[in-house]
């Protein structure tokens, strides 16, 4: 993934697949989970040069179509396109190329798709060098229970190791994780692959749908190359306010 160069503030390292070094503001991930364009428009409005990396998912791609993509892309912004993509092999290697197309950073991709599933997708990646496939091992609103009643016998520790390893194997650029699992994620895969962390919340923050959450800094300390946050940023009376909190807190 490119590097954009600027003036050489809040510096940290990243241990991302580049291993070189990024801002700080680069590896905060802001979910524009919103059902319609013009909140999403209105976010990246106001939070202009703070904010460098955006999440779409799938309720606002469905709202708003693949216009508001190429419009974060033309604006400079990163953009991880969170598919959770699981379907049959072809399926999934086509969205990936559309993924690609758009100009995103980022395209997920269901671990428990299997092999096929997860290569296919890095195959068709090849043609779109600035784009990475990650790939999503436990949402991180799943406990042991969910994963017993359809019929995963493994905890959500070792659910998440085994889908993570299955992913290297196949030539995946990283992984989706919760915070709690970035330790252990870290040892497994060594310090090339990213770990995208979902579930990020302030301290003394509601963890809301997350039951494995963790803070900016527990993530990113324990290896993490990237923090997703939403409501924290999105929800804030200052959005700007509360990026520099979080951008502060992991420049410490």
């Amino acid at each position: 993934m490119a590097i954009r160069e600027r003036a050489p503030t809040d510096v940290a390292v990243w241990r991302g697949s580049d291993n070189g070094v990024v801002e700080t503001a680069d590896r905060i991930i802001v979910a524009l989970d919103f059902d319609n364009r013009r909140a999403a428009d209105e976010i990246v409005d106001r939070l202009g040069d703070e904010c460098h990396f955006y999440k779409v998912g799938l309720e606002l791609l469905t709202a708003a179509g693949p216009d508001l993509v190429r419009h974060l892309v033309s604006k400079g912004k990163d953009v991880f396109l969170d598919l959770k993509l699981f379907e049959i092999p072809n399926s999934v290697a086509g969205a990936v190329r559309a993924a690609g197309a758009l100009g995103v950073s980022m395209v997920t991709v269901h671990g428990m798709g299997g092999r096929g599933i997860m290569a296919a997708a890095v195959a068709a990646a090849r043609d779109f060098p600035e784009l990475r496939v990650l790939a999503l091992t436990v949402v991180t609103s799943m406990t042991d229970a969910d994963l017993t009643d359809v019929g995963v016998a493994a905890s959500t520790q070792a659910q998440v190791l085994r889908l993570a390893h299955l992913a290297q194997e196949v030539g995946c650029h990283g992984v989706i994780a919760s915070p709690q699992e970035v330790a252990s994620l870290r040892g497994l895969l060594g310090p090339g692959p990213e770990i995208v962390t979902p579930g990020v919340i302030l301290p003394r923050e509601s963890s809301g749908e997350h039951s494995r959450p963790g803070t900016p800094r527990v993530a990113v300390a324990a290896g993490a190359s990237h923090i997703v946050v939403g409501r924290s940023v999105t929800r804030a009376a200052d959005p700007v306010a509360a990026m520099r909190v979080i951008r502060a807190d992991l420049a410490s």
